[in-house]
C-alpha cells in the first residue's frame, strides 16, 4: 500500500472518528489542537518531523506563520528540504539540552522509532544504523524576536531532554506543547515523570492534560495523574498549555 493511499484512509477515519487504534486517536486530537490553538500568523515548531505530517497541518492554519523543523535521519531531512524549504525552516539537528555530536540509532525497517539511544520497539527484529548527529538545544536556535506558539516533540523517549533545551523560550512565550512520554521510551533517557511535571508546572508556568480533556475543558492533571500515565502508558501523548 502507497503512502498517499495510507494518507488517505488515515484521513477517512479521522474524519468519521474512528480511532482504531491509539495512533489515529492522537492523529486527530494534534489535528483538533492546532486548528484551535493556532492562527494565521503563529510560529510553529515540529520536532522530529519525519514525512512532514504536521508540518502540512502549520502551513494550513498557519499559513502566514513562521515554521520550524527538526529531522536528523538523512533521508527524511532532504526529502523535507525538497518539499518544505521554501515554506519552513529544516534543520538536520537533533534537539536536546545540550549540543555536540551524538551517535544516533536510525531504524531503518521502522524510522518513527529512531532516537539518539537504543529504546523498546514494538517490531520484530529492529534493524538499526548507528550514524552521528549533530546535537543542538531549541534555545540556541530560536532567537527571543521569535514568539513560538505552538511546539510539537516526538523524538522516542527523548522528549524531556528537548523541552529542557528550549527553557528559556518555554519560560518566555508559554506555547502550546504537543509532545510524548511514558514506560517504552521515556525511561532510557532517565525521564522521572515527577521530575518532568514540576518542570512544566513549577518552572516553565504551564499546566499538562490529554489531548482529550484539554479539547473538552475539563481540568488538567496532577502530578499524580500524570505519573500514573508515565508508568502505565494509559495514555501516552500529553499538551502543555497555558492555564485557562
Amino acid at each position: 500500500m502507497n503512502e498517499k493511499v495510507k494518507t488517505s484512509i488515515r484521513n477517512l477515519l479521522n474524519l468519521f472518528h474512528l480511532d482504531l487504534t491509539r495512533n489515529l486517536k492522537y492523529d486527530r486530537l494534534t489535528k483538533s489542537i492546532i486548528a484551535k490553538t493556532v492562527r494565521p500568523d503563529t510560529t510553529c515548531v515540529d520536532i522530529g518531523a519525519h514525512k512532514g505530517e504536521i508540518l502540512d497541518l502549520f502551513l494550513k492554519y498557519a499559513p502566514l506563520g513562521k515554521h520550524y523543523a527538526f529531522e536528523p535521519i538523512p533521508v527524511l531531512y532532504e526529502n523535507l528540504v525538497k518539499k518544505y524549504a521554501h515554506v519552513a525552516a529544516i534543520y538536520p539537528y537533533a534537539l536536546s539540552d545540550r549540543g555536540g555530536e551524538s551517535s544516533f540509532q536510525f531504524v531503518r525497517n521502522a524510522p518513527a522509532y529512531s532516537g539518539i539511544l537504543k529504546r523498546k520497539y514494538d517490531i520484530k527484529k529492529p534493524d538499526i544504523l548507528e550514524i552521528k548527529v549533530q546535537l543542538k538545544t531549541l534555545d540556541s536556535l530560536i532567537s527571543g524576536k521569535t514568539k513560538v506558539g505552538l511546539i510539537k516533540i516526538d523524538v522516542e523517549g527523548g522528549e524531556f531532554p528537548v523541552l529542557k533545551g528550549a527553557k528559556n523560550l518555554l519560560f518566555r512565550d508559554k506555547p502550546y506543547i504537543i509532545f510524548e512520554s511514558g514506560i517504552g521510551g521515556s525511561e532510557f533517557y532517565g525521564t522521572v515523570p515527577e521530575e518532568l511535571y514540576d518542570f512544566m508546572t513549577l518552572e516553565i508556568g504551564l499546566e499538562i492534560s490529554l489531548l482529550s480533556s484539554w479539547l473538552n475543558h475539563q481540568k488538567p492533571f496532577s502530578q499524580s495523574q500524570f505519573c500514573e500515565c508515565f508508568h502505565t502508558n494509559s495514555e501516552y501523548y500529553f499538551l502543555a498549555h497555558p492555564a485557562r
